[in-house]
């Protein structure tokens, strides 16, 4: 972990994820960044695949681990997933069992109340994580942390953390940020409020997230604003007796009035 925080600092080239999980010997490492208002995690890097699918997993259902060390601000290591409670995480433990995660532990980047990311390491079969893992993971948030915070650079206009930061060209959500906005003035509530609906036709459709917020944004599925008494999402939110929606199936409208 010496040398691949030093191969941050310096800026070194490669895949920063796989660099990251052979250090710690994790099976997995993905890093996110908290955008916008809502602190939206956004991916910065997975490795491997499994890494990427259990990061749209909690997002998608807006529980686990990554959300619950946002919300703390405290590291949250369940490095065995049999040995949790199946009420803590309802929805999201048996499909991450389902794809072959064993455990997972999560860092929250940030300073006090400061929030900037999570780094998620994925345990190995052996469902455990040494003591040493544990200083490293913590190591490399601290180092994630301060060049996120320092805006990636040394003041001098070199590279703190080099292309292990480098930031995405577009946002990999932006279909989920775009139909959160359009869904809140569809039902006439807030963005929090959007995002939960989305998050609850997507876990009940059994759908990933984005694929639900492209059909928001192609208009080909809308959200009604007065049918907001029925489903529960992932989390057990109460939205009353109601589906909360309509599948568009005649074509493009302007959704909102055109406010959309």
């Amino acid at each position: 972990m010496a040398d691949v925080l030093r191969s941050l600092r310096l800026g070194g080239r490669g895949d920063p994820a796989r660099a990251c999980a052979l250090a710690l010997g994790a099976e997995g490492v993905a890093l996110s960044l908290l955008v916008g208002n809502g602190g939206t995690p956004e991916p910065l890097w997975c490795h491997p695949e499994v890494s990427a699918r259990f990061e749209e997993l909690q997002f998608t259902l807006g529980e686990g681990p990554g959300p619950d060390a946002v919300r703390t601000g405290s590291p949250v290591m369940e490095p065995d997933l049999d040995r949790v409670r199946p009420d803590r995480w309802p929805a999201l433990l048996p499909p991450a069992r389902d794809m072959g995660v064993h455990g997972v532990c999560c860092f929250p980047l940030g300073i006090g109340a400061i929030r900037v990311g999570v780094l998620t390491v994925l345990c190995d079969g052996d469902r455990t994580m040494s003591v040493q893992q544990s200083a490293d993971a913590t190591a490399l948030a601290a180092a994630l942390t301060g060049a996120l915070l320092n805006g990636n650079g040394d003041g001098n206009g070199g590279p703190v953390l080099g292309v292990f930061l480098d930031r995405p060209t577009g946002l990999h959500r932006a279909a989920v940020h775009q139909a959160t906005g359009m869904i809140s003035v569809q039902i006439g509530g807030t963005m929090e409020e959007a995002l939960l609906r989305l998050r609850a036709h997507a876990y009940s459709s059994e759908r990933p997230l984005g694929e639900v917020a492209d059909d928001v944004v192609a208009r080909r599925l809308r959200f009604n604003d007065d049918d907001i008494n029925g489903n529960n999402d992932a989390s057990g939110n109460d939205f009353g007796n109601g589906d909360g929606f309509d599948d568009d199936t005649n074509g493009p409208y302007s959704p909102g009035d055109g406010k959309g």
